[in-house]
């Protein structure tokens, strides 16, 4: 059993009781300094601890064999790593990404690495193929986290990763949706199947799945992964030219980035958020949102009335 830390501000207070999963993670060994722990929340179904902000790919690591850009991704990446994350999410839809984060690893000193990725196409026999040409991709002996992409033929995948863990082959089992699709049918296959995560969107534009996803994750004791943070820049570009509210100090936010990030991982259903990004100084950015204070309810509820009435 654990207990709160002594010297609790009430924020911090209500945070700890509203996620108990919720810890403090040492950050990577690195060169560089880093000040503050990385918070991380329990995945259910094991109890091991992920740090709430992960990393995309979809897009940002989709650059083919340019040499230069690669060696630019390696760089954010390792960013990544030194800043305390460990949970990087792929899948075989996202063009070169794949080939470019095997590129980026190997030119990495051997990171603490949560490696998501998805399968993504028609049948077993295929899915088998895809999954095993996207473990050579990243150069890794195993993948931590397969998910059916879009629920993708899940019928025939979900039996196929279910025998890959009981087999070894992999540690933990998913399904993924985004831009808010498919609801009903994920909301089904949670309450019926035994899912280790989920995937799915939630930001402040795109707030449905507080109304039955979220709380079923947590009745079933499935991990959360958080698609699309931004809105692809529509959060954004809601903002743009809007300086921070008062409150965004009081819960350490310097960018709306950390904003919109502490706003989702605040939710005590949410594991991790996957924010994706070309730039090194956006990863630092994402990467603060894991750190320091978390809104409670009654924030999350006046950050939701600010945003909608810029």
């Amino acid at each position: 059993m654990s207990f709160p830390p002594r010297h609790l501000t009430r924020r911090r207070f209500l945070t700890w009781m509203g996620g108990a999963a919720l810890l403090p993670l040492q950050p990577a060994r690195s060169a560089r300094s880093v000040q503050g722990d990385m918070l991380a929340r329990a995945v259910p179904s094991s109890g091991e601890a992920i740090p709430v902000i992960g990393m995309g790919t979809w897009l940002t690591f989709d650059v083919g064999d340019n040499t230069a850009r690669r060696d630019d991704r390696t760089e954010v990446l390792r960013t990544f790593f030194e800043l305390g994350g460990r949970l990087v999410d792929s899948s075989s839809m996202y063009g070169s990404a794949e080939a470019v984060l095997g590129y980026a690893l190997r030119r990495l000193d051997a990171p603490p690495l949560f490696s998501a990725t998805k399968v993504w196409t028609w049948g077993q026999r295929a899915g088998e193929s895809e999954m095993e040409r996207s473990r050579q991709l990243w150069g890794v002996e195993r993948f931590d986290l397969m998910q059916v992409h879009n629920l993708l033929d899940w019928e025939n995948h979900l039996p196929t990763l279910l025998d890959y863990k009981a087999e070894g082959r992999i540690r933990y089992v998913g399904v993924t949706t985004s831009h808010g699709r498919r609801h009903d049918a994920l909301e089904a296959i949670m309450g019926e199947q035994p899912l280790d995560f989920v995937q799915f969107t939630y930001n402040m534009m795109d707030r449905e799945a507080e109304q039955r996803l979220l709380p079923l994750a947590r009745e079933r004791g499935i991990a959360v992964i958080i698609n699309r943070p931004f809105q692809r820049g529509g959060l954004f570009r809601r903002v743009q030219g809007q300086p921070l509210p008062g409150w965004a100090a009081e819960i350490g936010c310097e960018h709306w980035a950390q904003v919109f990030l502490k706003f989702i991982v605040s939710h005590p259903a949410v594991t991790c958020a996957i924010p994706a990004t070309r730039q090194i100084e956006h990863m630092q950015q994402n990467m603060a949102a894991g750190r320091g204070e978390l809104p409670d309810e009654a924030l999350r509820r006046r950050m939701v009335a600010d945003f909608e009435a810029l």
